[in-house]
């Protein structure tokens, strides 16, 4: 195994031994891999954004959460759309994680049905708690990114940018340090800077 294919960098969640040996293609480099995922990714964005599953799913599901997990990671990952069942540097102990975000789904309906916020920042904060939760071994951010970009989409609105419709969040740079601290400050109760960065 080409341990140089899993090493992770800061907001990076590393992989335990057991989760690397479920890698699904045959890859010699971090790029093939991170080329491999962004194609499946598309796959899946696809998926999500076509006219009978945009409006007429209910995204606000566990099964939705982990359907479109496994569609972003099936070709990669074979445990794609599982919940994880380790710790990991971020996120809340692994056995929380079905009832936290069963808390969530039920939050953000209530925010939806009560118009709690804008429209951008429900779907915002909605993909900072779904962060901070880390339901699966990994690709917890680009997950919670394009189940923001549904859910606002769902309202009529435009997907997000994300610092930019061009820039590669995955890969280390200023963009991804931006995006970092701006869920950082999110953190700390401060929503403002990663609504800007959404819309940036």
């Amino acid at each position: 195994m080409n341990l140089a294919l899993f090493a992770t960098g800061d907001g990076n969640t590393p992989l335990s031994p057991e989760e690397q040996i479920e890698l699904i293609p045959d890859l010699s480099t971090r790029d093939e891999l991170n080329e491999w995922e962004r194609q499946n990714i598309l796959e899946a964005a696809n998926w999500a954004f076509a006219p009978k599953n945009i409006f007429q799913k209910d995204m606000l599901t566990s099964a939705f959460v982990c359907e479109l997990h496994r569609r972003m990671f099936n070709a990669t990952w074979k445990w794609a759309g599982m919940f994880r069942s380790s710790e990991k540097n971020i996120g809340i102990p692994h056995h929380q994680v079905r009832e936290t975000l069963a808390v969530l789904l039920g939050d953000t309906r209530y925010w939806l049905e009560h118009q709690t916020y804008p429209s951008n920042e429900l779907a915002i904060r909605f993909h900072h708690r779904l962060v901070a939760i880390h339901c699966f071994p990994n690709g917890n951010g680009r997950h919670a990114r394009l189940m923001a970009d549904v859910l606002i989409q769902q309202q009529g609105m435009p997907v997000f940018t994300w610092g930019g419709t061009n820039k590669n969040i995955a890969r280390p740079g200023e963009i991804r340090q931006q995006y970092l601290d701006a869920l950082r400050s999110a953190d700390r109760n401060d929503i403002q800077p990663l609504l800007l960065f959404a819309r940036t």
